[in-house]
């Protein structure tokens, strides 16, 4: 299979205006492409989760951590943890990756 983020992108936003739109889905996995516009609303997610950064730059806040990113910046934020995205640029895009047990993956 293969998908794009362009392709992803001309389905955004969605029809409630949504700023991420689910490209593949397979047991508890699922790839979304996410591209908040102005500020980035969410909030902590039941699973583990990677972020590939495909477009953009700015600030990945995670926990009290504070990052600068760039496109081929890769984050891994686990199940629960605050995080979001800041001062990011208009082109800002990227995957995100879901998978595993509600409260995420035990080492």
């Amino acid at each position: 299979m293969k998908y794009s983020v362009e392709h992803a992108l001309q389905q955004l936003p969605g029809p409630g205006g949504e700023r991420f739109v689910e490209i593949l889905r397979h047991g508890s996995m699922r790839t979304e492409l996410y591209a908040p516009r102005g500020h980035d609303p969410q909030q902590p997610h039941a699973q583990d989760e990677l972020y590939f950064v495909q477009r953009g730059s700015g600030e990945f806040v995670q926990g009290e951590a504070r990052h600068h990113f760039a496109a081929g910046d890769a984050f891994f934020v686990p199940a629960g943890q605050h995080h979001r995205f800041e001062n990011f640029s208009d082109d800002f895009a990227t995957w995100v990756v879901f998978w595993g047990p509600p409260g995420g993956e035990r080492e």
